[in-house]
């Protein structure tokens, strides 16, 4: 699963990268995306006036769901069994999206430790992971607008670390995601591969990330066992 992303740019950056046609003002960089920390993390969405970034809570909630808390198991879709599952199959051909970031954490397994890997591109560059939406209302009527990342098999890169990694789309494919009055899902299925292992790498970081109340810089920052950051060096929510 993907289960922690980075968000470490300016949203100017990726103003420019998604050609966005609004400001997002209360987007902040951020260093450890949770589920938990939801309903502010940016989600690009294509309407008619052009593709824009929307805050959204990260664990999609179906538009018929109940209970909101069914979200808590929807973080993640796998590919490969999206048209067969009740929240997913009737959003790939009308509401796919983008989640924008320049990482994500995976927890290695070394016999009964678990050593957390920031994992990116070696460019540094922003990417776009290919998700779903949906907007649930709540019983006073507001709505909850909220998504899920698509899981595909990992790469080379990833195969040591974990079973599944988040669909990277290639930024020739993006619009092609968005775009669902274009493209069928019949064709867009075929954009839910691992990403080129080449073009990625990883390292370890500190434990600090196992806590999602810690979201800096630090988080991000390469060490070794004997490298840990004290306590009160931390950065807080």
């Amino acid at each position: 699963m993907c289960g922690r992303i980075t968000a470490t740019f300016e949203f100017s950056d990726i103003r420019v990268r998604w050609n966005l046609v609004r400001d997002l003002p209360l987007y902040t960089p951020r260093f450890n995306i949770a589920p938990e920390t939801s309903p502010n993390i940016p989600v690009i969405v294509r309407q008619r006036g052009g593709k824009e970034c929307r805050l959204m809570h990260w664990g999609l909630i179906p538009n018929w769901a109940k209970d909101p808390t069914i979200g808590n198991r929807m973080i993640n879709a796998r590919a490969e069994s999206l048209p067969e599952k009740p929240a997913f199959k009737h959003l790939v051909g009308s509401r796919r999206c983008i989640i924008p970031a320049d990482g994500f954490y995976e927890w290695r397994k070394e016999g009964k430790r678990k050593v957390p890997m920031w994992i990116y591109l070696k460019s540094r560059v922003p990417f776009g992971m290919a998700g779903l939406w949906d907007v649930w209302r709540k019983p006073d009527g507001k709505k909850v607008e909220s998504f899920t990342i698509i899981t595909t098999e990992p790469n080379e890169l990833l195969k040591p670390i974990h079973n599944r990694m988040p669909v990277i789309l290639s930024p020739d494919d993006e619009e092609q995601w968005l775009d669902v009055s274009r493209t069928a899902f019949s064709k867009a299925r075929s954009l839910l591969d691992p990403y080129s292992e080449e073009l990625m790498d990883a390292h370890d970081v500190s434990t600090i990330v196992n806590s999602a109340k810690y979201d800096g810089p630090e988080c991000i920052q390469p060490v070794s066992e004997d490298d840990m950051p004290r306590v009160g060096q931390l950065s807080l929510l």
